[in-house]
């Protein structure tokens, strides 16, 4: 059966893109690969689906980094706004509790699923589910094959996804077919996914969350690189939004020097003066380590006093002065030293992906094969943590869907 376009991968951007085509009364054929739709959308945000944040296009963009531009098109034809448009129009309620993130009302990502699952059918959208697909090849027609059949039509939008989370469906398949057709894919990385360290100590920090924890990079050429959010030590290294957020840029210095040193400052970005003078105010007989415990948890005071070299029971003002500048400065910036991740298992995002130099940022069709169009996830184009990410994959799958 010959269809006006097939979409490889029924994830937030095939979908997106599976409803406006079907809008636009095209024939559309949705295939994925799992029993099911939308599972990595399910698990998203711990599947409290964390939809879109409310940053104008501009910011928004900037989150991205240098790439951050090839979106302008994508969020001019359907941003934030349009998105809570769209989701009100399939009958799902959202709102935003603190101002800037944006959920579902339920809280709950089987919501938005079970939404566009009703969107798809009403428009008369063939999904066919446990489908494979094997092949992607182009002739007078696009020819794709799976384990079962071979499916026509003059166009194609892959949106497979990248590789974090395999099972859940993303297994690279879109990166190999875009490679097929001699598009370049840059190197990939895991993004927003633990890190992994070589001190031990952190086992004994996993009770409490540090907020508005300061990471940055202890390397000559990367010292720009910072960030700043909620920190949770793990039994062998760190999580948390801010190692979800930073993950992306530490992957890569991983694979390039090894390990990666950081400088982490838990004390709500106090300098070693500021942490001198409010140690002044306090009371000399008090031990070190209650003087520490006025600014970090007890387990977490406990491992800074032994880096330091500090007898956690002697009086503060009985430390000799090598050791508690030595313990200050651990203070204004704990060492730490990153040396593996926990890899595309455990991460919810790919950075890297197929070259934007080679994609249409007006359409999302490929310079390289006409009728071959990309959005989400596949493309090199990643954000933090807050719904970027998705918000990206229904604004790309949105352009797509629309422009056939």
């Amino acid at each position: 059966m010959v269809y006006d376009v097939i979409i490889i991968g029924a994830g937030a951007g095939g979908m997106m893109a599976s409803i406006i085509a079907g809008r636009e009364g095209k024939k559309v054929l949705l295939l994925e690969k799992l029993s099911k739709v939308g599972a990595k959308l399910k698990a998203t945000g711990g599947g409290r689906c964390n939809l879109t944040n409310t940053l104008d296009n501009e910011k928004f963009m900037e989150s991205f980094g240098r790439n951050g531009k090839f979106m302008m098109n994508a969020l001019r034809s359907f941003d934030h706004r349009d998105l809570l448009e769209f989701f009100g129009s399939i009958g799902v309620e959202t709102h935003i509790p603190d101002g800037f993130h944006v959920f579902p009302k339920t809280h709950n990502s089987q919501s938005i699923i079970d939404g566009m699952v009703r969107e798809l059918e009403n428009l008369e959208v063939e999904v066919r589910t446990n489908q494979d697909v094997r092949s992607l090849e182009v002739g007078e027609w696009k020819s794709v094959t799976t384990q079962t059949d071979t499916f026509r039509s003059e166009n194609v939008i892959i949106a497979t996804g990248g590789l974090g989370y395999p099972a859940l469906g993303t297994t690279g398949d879109g990166f190999f077919f875009a490679k097929e057709l001699e598009h370049k894919v840059t190197d990939l990385y895991p993004a927003m996914t633990p890190l992994v360290s070589k001190e031990k100590w952190v086992g004994e920090c996993r009770a409490d969350t540090i907020g508005n924890a300061t990471i940055k990079v202890d390397l000559k050429k990367h010292k720009k690189l910072k960030a700043v959010g909620d920190l949770i030590f793990t039994k062998d290294g760190i999580r948390g939004p801010i190692v979800l957020d930073f993950a992306r840029e530490i992957t890569p210095l991983l694979e390039k020097y090894g390990d990666v040193p950081l400088l982490i400052n838990m004390t709500k970005g106090m300098n070693e003066d500021e942490i001198y003078r409010h140690f002044k105010s306090l009371d000399p007989s008090l031990s070190v380590l209650e003087f520490v415990q006025t600014l970090l948890p007890k387990d977490l005071s406990l491992e800074i006093c032994k880096l330091s070299g500090a007898d956690n029971e002697t009086k503060f003002s009985k430390l000799l002065g090598e050791v508690r500048g030595k313990l200050i400065k651990n203070l204004a910036w704990t060492p730490l030293t990153i040396i593996n991740h926990q890899g595309f298992e455990k991460a919810m995002i790919t950075r890297g992906g197929i070259s934007l130099k080679e994609i249409r940022p007006e359409t999302m069709e490929s310079k390289l094969v006409k009728g071959i169009y990309f959005c989400g996830e596949v493309v090199d184009l990643d954000g933090p943590c807050g719904g970027y990410n998705l918000q990206w994959a229904f604004s790309s799958g949105y352009l797509a869907g629309k422009v056939l």
